[in-house]
């Protein structure tokens, strides 16, 4: 253990990262609200997919000198177009995120190939660094944040809707299509920002994994993006945290966390179904329930 930790300094470390920390307390708010969506409408494979391309689009930033988190948004965009435009369909979706993600990682891995700068920078792509965010580079992250939350919030009600019942959603004229477009689009900017913080390998661990622990507890539509955040901001700042005193990159441990907090939540879903097989009250599926269609607001 001592090997790989060591807290001596880590008061004077703390004040190195204070930047990383606001851009990982961001992300976890972004992660753990567009999750929830993607478990929703079954997008964790497009998540890896537009991941890949933001990789490419930061790799080839890196190489030509330019910015990295433009580069990353730009890749991002790129693939959420694409595939929001040619994968409504979830069959269609995967077939082109199955073609575009070794087309992404192959055109990453020439450009970093190509890159004669600092290791550091190449490594820092795939699996973060804690000490990569300046100034200028969190002034980005927080205006893609924001036009994220922004974005996520004006469409939030129709998109549960459309998410839930498609079919019933388009007989009440909700623009599904248009919808799902912009979901996508809004995703891509989410995953360029985990590219910047966690590494372009581990996006799911903040996208992904705490809205699905979150939902094998709760059905609340209200309860669970909440859950959901609190999951991703623990495991993105407690991440963070750890590897300042330790010897290994930030995603080893922002994995962990993620991962630990998934178990516990599937743990206590499985005890509360046995309990419910046992004669009590039988615990509500996990997923969160749709509004009354006439409740939604149709755009």
């Amino acid at each position: 253990m001592n090997r790989l930790f060591d807290f001596s300094d880590y008061g004077t470390l703390l004040g190195l990262v204070t930047n990383s920390l606001i851009a990982a307390a961001l992300l976890g708010v972004v992660g753990g609200l567009v999750g929830v969506f993607v478990q929703i409408r079954d997008m964790q494979f497009a998540v890896h997919g537009i991941s890949e391309l933001s990789f490419a689009g930061a790799s080839g930033a890196l190489l030509l000198g330019i910015n990295v988190s433009l580069g990353s948004v730009i890749g991002s965009l790129l693939a959420g177009g694409v595939i929001g435009v040619l994968g409504i369909r979830a069959r269609d979706r995967n077939s082109v995120v199955g073609v575009l993600m070794p087309f992404g990682l192959g055109l990453g891995v020439l450009f970093l190939a190509l890159y004669k700068g600092r290791a550091a920078n190449k490594f820092g792509l795939l699996t973060g660094q804690i000490v990569s965010v300046d100034s200028v580079r969190l002034g980005s992250l927080v205006a893609v944040g924001v036009v994220v939350l922004i974005g996520m919030a004006l469409i939030w009600r129709p998109l549960l809707f459309a998410s839930a019942d498609p079919e019933v959603a388009v007989a009440r004229g909700v623009r599904v299509g248009a919808l799902s477009l912009a979901f996508t689009l809004l995703l891509a900017l989410a995953v360029s920002l985990a590219v910047q913080v966690v590494g372009a390998l581990l996006v799911l661990s903040l996208l992904v994994t705490p809205a699905a622990a979150a939902m094998r507890v709760t059905a609340s539509p209200l309860l669970a993006p909440l859950l959901s955040v609190v999951f991703a901001v623990v495991s993105a700042v407690g991440g963070i945290l750890l590897a300042l005193g330790g010897s290994v990159p930030i995603s080893p441990f922002v994995t962990t966390i993620s991962f630990a907090i998934y178990l516990v939540c599937r743990l206590l879903s499985s005890r509360r179904t046995r309990r419910g097989w046992g004669g009590r009250r039988t615990a509500e599926p996990s997923g969160v329930r749709a509004p009354a269609p006439a409740a939604v607001s149709l755009p």
